[in-house]
């Protein structure tokens, strides 16, 4: 079998080479892009000014890089350990640190990142930042979904081996220690792009069915625990999970971030309730 092409090279005669654009990072912009007009059609339909979702767009894209980034050093997979690729030898070498066009990219700290970013942003310009991330969350469910068909094409996120009907191949350069003599693996980057598409439809449908039940802050509050079980159920299938003190560390952290979504989900009605009364 042929190895998946990971992009494609642009020619520079005038500087006698060559510019390789990689799928993976068409496919975060196209996410992007996408999450920005559903984040503006949201803001509209709430009456909160669309020109917000545009403004803030530059910091809340490059804090989210920043932060999957941190995520990444801070919690390389098993496979880059065994090749010495480890917190430690990130911190001892600087300008690998903020090489992403050799991969590593950790959703939980783009997220993280997006977050504090728009808070900043909505803090200077005076205005909810839980009403702004309600119209926003379901566009980040979106670009998460479209964003994910990146790691087809870098062949990584897969899951065990599998024989089932939907199973993807894996080139032997691309297959983490231990299942190198495996061919077809379940095609998790597949699973997760379906459940974020699944998350976006419940938002949406959530923001309209009960749009007066709902109060701010509650579709940020659902879209983390939505996302948090599916990447929970989704880590056993992983073959390359993040480890720290050998405990799986994103199943771990999604498990904390359920939990807490859905205290504050729980608060937020709690006190509407002792209001009313």
């Amino acid at each position: 079998m042929q190895t998946l092409p990971n992009g494609f090279d642009i020619p520079l005669p005038f500087l006698n080479t060559s510019f390789h654009i990689y799928f993976y990072g068409i496919l975060i912009m196209l996410g992007v892009v996408a999450a920005a007009f559903l984040a503006q059609a949201e803001a509209k339909r709430h009456g909160i000014n669309p020109d917000y979702i545009w403004d803030s767009l530059f910091w809340v894209v490059l804090a989210g890089i920043v932060g999957a980034r941190i995520w990444h050093i801070f919690s390389p997979p098993p496979s880059m350990v065994a090749q010495g690729i480890t917190t430690g030898w990130y911190l001892s070498h600087p300008l690998d640190m903020i090489n992403i066009r050799n991969g590593g990219l950790g959703i939980p700290g783009a997220i993280i990142g997006g977050a504090v970013a728009l808070w900043l942003y909505c803090r200077n310009k005076k205005i909810s930042f839980l009403s702004l991330v309600d119209t926003i969350v379901p566009g980040v469910a979106l670009a998460q979904a479209i964003g994910r068909w990146g790691n087809f094409f870098n062949q990584e996120l897969y899951g065990k081996p599998t024989n089932l009907p939907w199973k993807i191949y894996i080139d032997p350069a691309h297959r983490v220690p231990g299942f190198q003599n495996y061919n077809f693996f379940t095609p998790l980057f597949l699973y997760e792009s379906l459940w974020n598409l699944l998350n976006m439809a419940i938002l949406l449908w959530m923001a309209r069915r009960f749009e007066k039940w709902l109060k701010a802050g509650d579709l940020f509050y659902i879209y983390m625990i939505m996302y948090s079980i599916g990447r929970f159920f989704l880590e056993f299938l992983r073959v390359d999970s993040s480890q720290v003190g050998g405990i799986n560390f994103n199943q771990t952290f999604v498990v904390l971030v359920a939990l807490g979504a859905g205290v504050f989900l729980f608060l937020n009605h709690r006190r509407r309730t002792a209001a009313v009364q």
